[in-house]
């Protein structure tokens, strides 16, 4: 009877053998149970270890990304090339909607200009989340598609009022909304070449503030302001056929969204740790501090040639020294720059306020032409100097991850100033009777925003200094509690060790 029990070797070879005091049919029973289990619970995989298959992005270096340069370099020239050139529209507006009798003609129609300028500033950080969100190239030409309805429609008005929503509101975000995905871009086709093309791109409102101004003159006198500003629409449809080549190529980082939401947190949306710098926080007091005399020598600038010098003065020459000298100013500090360790890059800002404060103070001694020319090229080369390394010191002081919304933020504070200083150099002439009074004032927040940033190399030298104290302090604490470790493990094996010979 053993022998029927008995199976072959070879049968028996791939199956469990029963335990002994196990019946055959429990077996059976857990191994059903067994398999059962396992198919109708899915064993989840393991994810894959973070940045494990991710592979290092290289920049392109060239390329497409020459094309998006151009683009880039296409729309910093037509957006800023406009704002820079109003004080020759500042004139058309006087003559075509002012009114002798109106006492505050100057302060209503500079408005629309330090407006414009201050929206496109205003509105940089809501522009860097609408980057985020719906990426470059969506928002470079739907803001190009906006500030080219805000332009038209300005050309249709018939008086100065609807130009504060056309051209100062409409206009100038649709501007922003264009201006910032061009400078996010460059940094997915370059690296090594970053500072070379961040160079090339903002030396295009240089070259439109150089020729832009004699196009406005020729254009106004034969067509008119409005058929003018619908002529610089076709610099807005052009633009928005530049932000079509703004085409994405850095993988797109994770966030902790809802599925389905293409919302980031809030913490993306606004970042604090920016604000616990305190450099950045002087910085971001000392820049707009600076800026409420900046702009008005590109608004008022022309009108007070024409009253000194009278109407046949070759009044835009000045604003095409400005431009050469930003150019040329923008590219050869912008290298200096990369030989000045840390935060001591903001001396080069405080010397351009100050330089830019006493030219500003300069304008209205100047009772030769030559002189006003000689007070332009020295403004627009320190211009350059301020302009090209507002990003270097960035990243000096909140590090490259916090950057973005660093200048984004700053941006959004300098529109103000930016909007308030015209209007009330164009108050004091109307009130005055002369601009000089009006341009000794704005000399002075440059002069005073310079010596604010002095602070900084002072503050972030504490700061290191104190770091670095921490860091020793620590470590001595460590050590000395490491020392205190080994003395009492010391301690207790010689009493264990006096105990032992006693027993």
């Amino acid at each position: 009877m053993t022998e029927g029990n008995n199976m072959p070797e070879g049968d028996t070879a791939g199956k469990d053998e029963v335990p002994v005091g196990v019946p055959a049919e429990e077996k059976r029973f857990e191994e059903e149970k067994k398999e059962n289990w396992e198919s109708s619970v899915p064993i989840p995989e393991q994810p894959a270890a973070p940045g494990a298959e991710e592979v290092e992005f290289v920049h392109p270096e060239g390329g497409w990304g020459w094309l998006v340069m151009l683009a880039a370099m296409w729309c910093n020239g037509s957006v800023f090339g406009i704002q820079n050139a109003f004080g020759i529209l500042f004139l058309s507006l006087l003559r075509e909607f002012g009114s002798e009798d109106d006492e505050d003609l100057r302060f209503k129609t500079a408005l629309v200009g330090s407006l414009s300028m201050g929206m496109i500033f205003f509105c940089s950080p809501i522009v860097s989340v609408f980057t985020d969100i719906l990426g470059c190239r969506v928002t470079a030409v739907g803001g190009a598609a906006v500030g080219l309805v805000g332009l038209l429609a300005s050309s249709f008005v018939t008086s100065l009022a609807p130009m504060y929503f056309t051209y100062g509101i409409v206009f100038a975000c649709g501007c922003s909304f264009a201006y910032q995905p061009s400078l996010v871009i460059l940094g997915h086709y370059f690296k090594k070449r970053l500072g070379l093309v961040n160079g090339i791109v903002t030396a295009g409102s240089s070259i439109f503030t150089i020729t832009l101004p004699f196009v406005l003159s020729g254009l106004l006198d034969k067509v008119g302001l409005q058929n003018t500003m619908r002529v610089l629409c076709i610099l807005m449809f052009i633009l928005m056929l530049a932000g079509l080549t703004y085409r994405p190529l850095l993988p797109v980082k994770s966030s902790n969204t809802r599925a389905g939401s293409r919302c980031p947190p809030m913490s993306q949306i606004f970042n604090v740790n920016i604000w616990k710098s305190l450099g950045y926080r002087i910085w971001a007091f000392g820049i707009p501090a600076a800026l409420y005399g900046y702009f008005v020598p590109y608004v008022h600038l022309m009108k007070h040639v024409e009253e000194r010098f009278g109407k046949e003065a070759n009044k835009e020459v000045l604003l095409m020294c400005i431009g050469i000298t930003s150019c040329v100013g923008r590219l050869i500090f912008g290298r200096v720059a990369d030989y000045v360790n840390g935060v001591n890059k903001v001396y080069l800002q405080v010397t351009s306020f100050f330089v830019i404060g006493l030219m500003s103070m300069m304008i209205p001694l100047c009772n030769i032409f030559g002189a006003l020319i000689a007070v332009c090229l020295l403004m627009g080369l320190f211009d350059g100097c301020f302009i090209c390394i507002m990003g270097p010191i960035a990243f000096e002081l909140v590090g490259d991850k916090d950057v973005s919304q660093a200048i984004g933020f700053l941006l959004g504070l300098m529109s103000v100033p930016m909007t308030v200083g015209p209007p009330i150099a164009g108050f004091l002439r109307d009130r005055l009777g002369s601009y000089d009074v009006a341009f000794y004032l704005a000399g002075i927040p440059p002069i005073f925003g310079g010596a604010v940033l002095c602070l900084i190399p002072w503050v972030e030298a504490r700061r290191k200094r104190k770091e670095k104290e921490d860091a020793l302090n620590k470590e001595q604490g460590e050590l000395l509690a490491g020392q205190k470790r080994d003395h009492e493990k010391a301690l207790e094996d010689a009493l264990s060790k006096t105990g032992e010979s006693v027993l």
